[in-house]
Formats: C-alpha cells, sequence, structure tokens
C-alpha cells in the first residue's frame, strides 16, 4: 500500500449538532490545530468530545481526504474545507473501513477502531445536499484512545501498524513514505 499521510487535525470547543434535533445547529467551528494531544480512554483535549461519556466509542474520528476529494467533485463543491465533515483527523492512504475491529498506531499512539462514523441528515447542511446519501458506507472512523500521546500534521508519511483485537498473530502494514 502506499504512504499514509495525516494531513488535517481539528478540533471543536463544542457540539453543532449533537443534541440539536428539531433546532438549529449551534456554530462552534472547527479549530485546525497542528498538534492533539491524545489522553486514553477520555478523546483529544481540548475537543468537546473529551469525557463526553465513559468508555465513548468516538474519542476521535479519522476521516479519508480520498473520499473527500470524491465528494466535493460529485456534489461539484468548490473551496470546502474537509473541516464540514467535522472529523478529527483528515488522511490520505488507508481505507478507513478495514481498521473497524482494530487496533492500530499512528505516530506512537495506539487506538481500537470501534466503527463507521455514520453521517446523519446533518451532512446535508453542514456540507450540502446529497452528502449524507454519498458518504454511507464511507463517512469515517470512530475509535477509541487506548494509549497517551500526541498526533501531529506535519504532512510526513506515518506507519500504521494494525491488528485485529480478537486475533493472536497480528498483521502489520508498513507504507512506503
Amino acid at each position: 500500500m502506499g504512504a499514509v499521510e495525516i494531513c488535517h487535525l481539528y478540533i471543536s470547543p463544542g457540539h453543532n449538532f449533537v443534541g440539536h434535533h428539531g433546532r438549529e445547529p449551534d456554530t462552534h467551528p472547527m479549530i485546525e490545530v497542528p498538534t492533539i494531544e491524545c489522553v486514553a480512554g477520555r478523546g483529544i483535549r481540548g475537543d468537546r468530545y473529551f469525557d463526553f461519556k465513559d468508555d465513548y466509542k468516538g474519542q476521535i474520528t479519522f476521516f479519508s481526504l480520498d473520499v473527500f476529494d470524491q465528494l466535493c467533485q460529485v456534489l461539484g463543491l468548490r473551496q470546502l474545507s474537509p473541516a464540514a465533515a467535522r472529523r478529527n483527523v483528515s488522511v490520505r492512504g488507508v481505507d478507513l473501513n478495514e481498521l473497524i475491529g482494530q487496533d492500530f498506531d499512528v505516530q506512537g499512539v495506539r487506538f481500537h477502531g470501534t466503527q463507521e462514523c455514520r453521517p446523519c441528515y446533518w451532512m446535508n447542511r453542514a456540507i450540502a445536499p446529497g452528502a449524507e446519501e454519498f458518504l454511507k458506507g464511507r463517512g469515517g472512523l470512530r475509535a477509541k484512545i487506548l494509549s497517551d500521546g500526541k498526533v501531529r500534521s506535519d504532512g510526513d508519511a506515518i506507519r500504521i501498524d494494525a491488528r485485529e483485537s480478537l486475533v493472536a498473530s497480528p498483521f502489520v502494514r508498513e507504507r512506503a513514505g
């Protein structure tokens, strides 16, 4: 497989859509940062999901910029920031669905992929009409944070070591840089 890049890191101080059904969304921005601090079992320090719920399955979210580019092309969107998807980590070069149910490392921080970050009807408002339907099955990855550490967005190729959490013999993916 090719190189995996971390292209953007985002945090937000508040929820725009969670808990807003039937009401207008809030206006908390996604703030791009060069580094995020991951805290095991709690989330990303400074993000809206930090200490959100005990054992929360979406302590951090990942989103594919390859999918984002396709979305923009199909919906005819120009000048749209990946921040519109409201995911924490934007990457290139990995099928995030392959990490569901697996433990994996990113820059020395350990994660467990829990499930697809399924798009909801708010995506049609946050991005554009048709976004929810387009993103079904490729809305990103929710994960739990298993170890403390920092992840940086510097464009460098990274190595992801992934293994199924219930399998004794791990497999390793090397990404060439």
